[in-house]
């Protein structure tokens, strides 16, 4: 027990040392404001959506970006509330106002394999009038230069991916500034990875890429039988096929924020449905610091029973625990200030006492059980 603690702890201290690294080697992105030539095919997939779309309705009508170089496709996936009479009632309002009319419509969602949005973002795809896709969600907010940032990100660079930052915007309570911590702790290993140049995690709500790539490589094709995953599969295809023009916009005008999870039992489901296509990565990195990361969660845990039981001396669990206490600070402070959420860390030492067995517990039910997530039952 005692050496293999200390070498999943050597370990788990040499992977987040690195990506710490490498989360230092991607330069902040600053915007010149310079003249916008890029043009975008915005989708947007929503199912049940009534409560959030206003939202992110307002903040697409406030993008500083000329309304002639994008469109706006939003992709009905079977919603059963009032959904899509939001999104028309607000294209008749003065907000858009018809000498600035934002190119949107609203297609249906084409089901053909066992994932909706993977099946929702290839229909639009299918008919986006523009080169450059980004995806978001129908429960974010968008800032009002993030087009902008994406475009002269790509004036600058031979960039063909860009994946980029996406946060929680809500921490009234412990449950949000909960997943507050964990996405940071989840971009933080985004960008880590980027600047080792081993990329191996971005998040669908905010991701862009060429049209022409994601023919290339026929989508989705091969991963459909797993309902998520529209993000990280296609990202995993993509860098194999051209590592060095996919990047990361560290940009503080880029970032989308989106709402946590109002209950535990629905972020149970969220990251039920995370884990669930873990065994189906294909980058290799991507496969090894996820093992490490629930290896040292694992080893907390029970460190701590063995601790209980009198079968490991009470130092060596203190060790461990204030060992990934600092490395996990530091990375999630890190990113903390890049996101300028800083007040999120005043809830971070029960958060990370929390987070082993919450880890460990839906790592259990990934393995066993199936999820329900926006009215639909996934099974294993």
């Amino acid at each position: 027990m005692l050496v293999i603690g200390f070498i999943i702890t050597l370990i788990y201290v040499l992977l987040i040392g690195i990506l710490v690294l490498g989360f230092d080697k991607i330069p902040v992105f600053k915007l010149e404001k310079s003249l916008s030539k890029t043009t975008f095919s915005v989708i947007i997939p929503f199912r049940n959506e009534a409560r959030n779309l206003p939202d992110l309705l307002d903040s697409l009508s406030k993008l500083n970006y000329p309304k002639n170089l994008y469109e706006v496709i939003f992709v009905d996936d079977e919603s059963e509330d009032n959904s899509r009479e939001i999104i028309n009632k607000v294209l008749n309002i003065s907000q858009f106002h018809p000498d600035t009319q934002i190119d949107i419509r609203i297609i249906n969602n084409e089901r053909k394999t066992k994932s909706p949005k993977k099946d929702a973002i290839t229909s639009a795809i299918n008919l986006a009038k523009h080169e450059w896709i980004i995806t978001t969600d129908a429960d974010c907010q968008l800032p009002e230069f993030w087009l902008n940032s994406f475009d002269e990100f790509i004036q600058q660079t031979n960039v063909k991916c860009i994946v980029a930052p996406v946060t929680y915007g809500k921490d009234i309570s412990f449950l949000s500034r909960f997943q507050a911590l964990d996405i940071f702790s989840l971009q933080g290993a985004t960008i880590g990875g980027f600047g080792i140049n081993k990329p191996f995690l971005c998040n669908g709500a905010n991701f862009g890429y060429q049209k022409s790539i994601f023919k290339k490589l026929n989508g989705f094709e091969g991963n459909t039988n797993i309902a998520s995953g529209d993000d990280i599969f296609l990202l995993e295809k993509i860098v194999k096929l051209y590592p060095k023009e996919s990047h990361y916009l560290k940009c503080h005008d880029a970032i989308v924020t989106t709402k946590p999870q109002e209950s535990w039992q629905e972020l149970l489901m969220q990251r039920i449905r995370w884990a669930a296509k873990t065994s189906a990565y294909s980058n290799g990195f991507g496969k090894l610091t996820g093992l490490i990361v629930l290896l040292m969660n694992t080893l907390v845990v029970t460190a701590l029973l063995f601790t209980l039981f009198n079968m490991v001396h009470v130092k060596i669990f203190l060790y461990i625990l204030v060992i990934k206490l600092y490395l996990d600070f530091l990375l999630i402070y890190k990113t903390a200030s890049f996101f300028n959420q800083k007040r999120v860390l005043r809830s971070y030492l029960l958060g990370f006492l929390v987070y082993p067995f919450f880890s460990v517990f839906i790592a259990f039910l990934s393995v066993f059980n199936g999820y329900t997530w926006k009215g639909r039952t996934f099974k294993k």
